[in-house]
């Protein structure tokens, strides 16, 4: 199950590598009083997520139970970095803006990546605690 969890977390990652260059070349970054994602929420969400999947990359290497704990651990606040970013991303993407008023930069996010993410983001989550939990061993 951890080379599933491995999987799913480099699958999130690709998701994520797309929305964020997508977010930092439309401006989000440069422009903060444009977009809704606070350049801290998305650069902590993907620090934290990047240093947990190299903890769970040692961990599939040592097999130390407690590196799996760890990664597990930095993954509850990505997740919830994540959430708060798509709650703030919603009415966003609902709204379509006039001409005359510049687009935030995550109104270009490509739906289908955002759907991935999320669904890979939760998936991993789910297979980091159980295999945190010793589910699925022999």
């Amino acid at each position: 199950m951890g080379i599933a969890a491995l999987i799913t977390w480099l699958l999130t990652a690709v998701g994520g590598f797309v929305l964020l260059g997508t977010w930092v070349a439309k401006g989000g970054a440069r422009q903060p009083a444009t977009t809704h994602l606070p350049p801290p929420v998305v650069f902590g969400h993907f620090l934290l997520a990047v240093a947990g999947l190299v903890v769970w990359i040692v961990y599939l290497v040592i097999d130390k139970t407690a590196l799996a704990w760890i990664a597990f651990a930095l993954l509850v606040p990505v997740a919830l970095l994540g959430f708060t970013m798509l709650v703030r991303w919603l009415p966003v993407y609902r709204a379509r803006s006039a001409a005359d008023v510049p687009a935030p930069a995550e109104q270009h996010f490509p739906i289908a990546v955002v759907a991935g993410h999320g669904v890979f983001a939760v998936t991993t989550v789910i297979l980091t605690l159980l295999t945190a939990l010793g589910v699925g061993e022999n």
